[in-house]
């Protein structure tokens, strides 16, 4: 009885009690974060006033208060217990993924989120994190499940909310009056602070996904060009592009871009061509693959704008191309709905599955039955890679394929050794050049009036515990150039341009980033589109062909 005494389970709490020990839990524990950053951006200053320093979590504290308070008046008494619990475990699994790998829920996260499929979720679960949410979650849980509230009638409620919400008001407006311009100048130079308030930052963003997504009406598909057509090739001559789409490949770890370790052991005399100055357009799967295959630059770029347009498969289909995406990931979001598309299912039996995932060689089985039957003059085959995809990165590649060693296997990435982390994630990096290399051995092996070639373009990077960051997804302003900076490769079969190595050369030392992607693939694929700007497309400097420096907007050639 002590020990229950002591837990608060025997006695009963009024609401606004309840309301109290919630927030105080939730500034204490969950706002971790954000409390310390505000305090040491504020003794970092050269002078600073003690009470500004003391406002901060006072200020916090009345802002969660007023939040449950006006939950309370809008929940009734049997729907708010439930609500706080909720709150209580949604706010853990965000302060889990804040204090481990420094991820914050703006709505690029959330988008990420809502859109990741059960194995990805899964891969996150390890023995850390349920000892971390056991002790920061179920326990708090638990408690306000057993714990007793005194709810008085509604009218008198309403009017100890009311105390409540007025308390709260004041002491915003008290801290408010007598610190402002601290709290301006403070948050001005440090607004990355306010991404990591809990639960306000998951639950605003949380609400834009679901009002752009599912409440708002959908916009009019907006055709972008009714006729875009390919360039005539030579008679008899067929032209293969294989579109290999990376995932969380960072462009610092691999070997043609300086590494220090080979990762890149496979291809290195394969005479492919890096790109070392390549740019994501997101740090998440679910912006930066739509993203690149929009005609919409990154400033302009919204998933929902880019879901209701033509995309680059759509005009390259519309122009005759023979399009096929091979997915072994997470879906391409939406790109390849309106063309030829397989996924793979990893709960399919094959070696080279698990029930969860498989190996990015898996993708060479359907491209193989492909290339065998080219039905199209021009033919465009898109490879969704799993690639390097964490946390579980020892689960990317095969056993025989752990080129570095020790490596780390376990899920909870930040409790291995630095070396044995990255020496798992090179070798993600290192199989899949060897897949690579295999794709490019069957292009070899095309008959010699086919010609083929090759892109390689990560979606975005990644993050190994530089400055305390793990993984990606962070908001494209704040995050670390390890999750922007990607790499890109192109091979091409092609002899005439390889003889042209030197203007390929000059051309991969360029700035470039995934606004540059559909350009050069319509380029490429030698569509002409009104869609098409030459200067955005990488290839066009170096074209032996001139015909196609004729392709934008059509101007002097169609």
């Amino acid at each position: 009885m002590k020990a229950l005494a002591y837990l608060g389970l025997t006695r009963t709490f009024t609401v606004n009690q309840l309301i109290l020990l919630i927030s105080i839990y939730f500034v204490a524990v969950f706002n971790f974060t954000f409390v310390r950053g505000s305090l040491t951006a504020i003794v970092s200053l050269e002078t600073y006033n003690p009470f500004f320093l003391l406002s901060v979590p006072l200020l916090l504290l009345a802002l969660v208060v007023l939040l449950f308070s006006l939950l309370s008046l809008v929940f009734v008494k049997s729907v708010f217990k439930p609500l706080l619990i909720t709150l209580v475990l949604l706010s853990s699994m965000v302060f889990y993924a804040d204090v481990t790998y420094g991820v914050v829920f703006d709505y690029g996260m959330i988008q990420n989120a809502f859109e990741s499929h059960t194995a990805e979720a899964l891969s996150y679960l390890n023995i850390y994190i349920m000892l971390f949410l056991l002790v920061f979650a179920i326990f708090p849980a638990l408690w306000l499940l057993k714990v007793k509230v005194n709810h008085q009638p509604w009218g008198r409620e309403v009017g100890q909310r009311f105390k409540l919400v007025i308390l709260s008001v004041s002491a915003i407006a008290v801290i408010a009056y007598g610190f402002y311009p601290n709290y301006a100048a403070v948050g001005r130079n440090n607004s990355a602070l306010k991404k990591h308030l809990i639960p306000f930052q998951y639950l605003s963003s949380s609400y834009k996904y679901i009002n752009r997504n599912y409440l708002s009406e959908p916009l009019v598909f907006k055709i972008l060009d009714e006729s875009p057509q390919q360039l005539p090739v030579l008679p008899r001559e067929k032209n293969v592009t294989v579109m290999v789409v990376g995932e969380t490949a960072r462009a610092k770890s691999f070997a043609y871009n300086g590494y220090e370790k080979n990762t890149n052991p496979y291809t290195e005399k394969l005479q492919l061509l890096s790109f070392a100055n390549m740019h994501s357009c997101g740090t998440a799967t679910a912006v930066s693959v739509p993203c690149m295959f929009s005609a919409l630059p990154r400033e302009d770029f919204s998933k929902r704008k880019a879901q209701s347009q033509q995309n680059l498969l759509d005009l390259a289909r519309l122009a005759g191309v023979d399009v096929l995406w091979l997915d072994n990931n997470s879906g391409c979001q939406g790109v390849c709905k309106r063309v030829n598309n397989k996924r793979i299912k990893p709960d399919e039996s094959h070696a080279l599955c698990d029930g969860d995932y498989c190996f990015d060689e898996i993708l060479l089985e359907p491209l193989t039955e492909k290339l065998a039957r080219l039905e199209q003059p021009s033919t465009l085959i898109v490879l969704h890679m799993i690639g390097s995809h964490g946390p579980t990165y020892y689960r990317r590649y095969p056993k025989e394929h752990a080129l570095f060693l020790p490596d780390c296997r376990r899920s909870d990435i930040q409790n291995c050794s630095q070396q044995a982390l990255i020496n798992t994630y090179d070798n993600t990096i290192a199989y899949t050049d060897f897949v690579l290399a295999k794709i490019i051995k069957q292009l070899t092996l095309l008959p010699r009036d086919i010609k083929a070639n090759l892109l390689y373009v990560s979606d975005h990077g990644e993050s190994l515990g530089e400055k305390g960051s793990y993984l990606h997804g962070f908001p494209y302003a704040l995050a670390p150039k390890e999750q922007k900076h990607i790499p890109m490769l192109w091979w091409q079969a092609d002899k005439q341009v390889l003889a042209e190595k030197s203007c390929w050369q000059q051309l991969s030392k360029q700035a470039y980033d995934h606004d540059n992607i559909f350009h050069s693939m319509l380029g490429l694929l030698n569509i002409a589109s009104s869609t098409y700007n030459q200067a955005l497309d990488i290839f066009s400097g170096c074209r032996t062909d001139l015909r196609l420096t004729k392709i934008s907007g059509r101007d002097g050639w169609w």
